[in-house]
């Protein structure tokens, strides 16, 4: 079993796509207007969704989070465009590091995976 879709709700899709797709580099592959937009995430889909007034937001400080394996070269290149946009890093550890999206959602960009598969743990 694998993910299929992630949905993500928003007030502002425009901004997170940017993020997403601008910053992340993941590719769009549906748009519907303003409303929503899909990207590819090497095969699951996260969909940024236009939210109801009536929907909560993020709740500020939330430990949950998306992760995503990231090559080591990919890497550098998401945290370059990280520091051109003004982004900080939240926190650290060996193979992760955390961020938070224009929402506030916690994001981890993680290459611990790889790092696996190469010493045969």
């Amino acid at each position: 079993m694998r993910i299929h879709h992630v949905a993500l709700r928003t007030s502002d899709v425009p901004r997170l796509e940017a993020f997403y797709a601008g910053i992340l580099g993941l590719r769009v592959i549906r748009r519907d207007g303003t409303r929503s937009v899909w990207l590819d995430a090497a095969g699951a889909i996260l969909m940024v969704e236009e939210r109801s007034d009536a929907e909560p937001g993020v709740p500020p400080g939330s430990r949950d989070l998306l992760a995503f394996d990231v090559a080591g070269e990919d890497c550098v290149q998401c945290m370059n465009r990280l520091e051109k946009a003004n982004l900080s890093v939240e926190s650290r550890t060996l193979h992760t590091v955390y961020l938070r999206d224009p929402d506030g959602r916690r994001i981890g960009l993680s290459v611990y995976p790889a790092l696996l598969a190469q010493h045969h743990v």
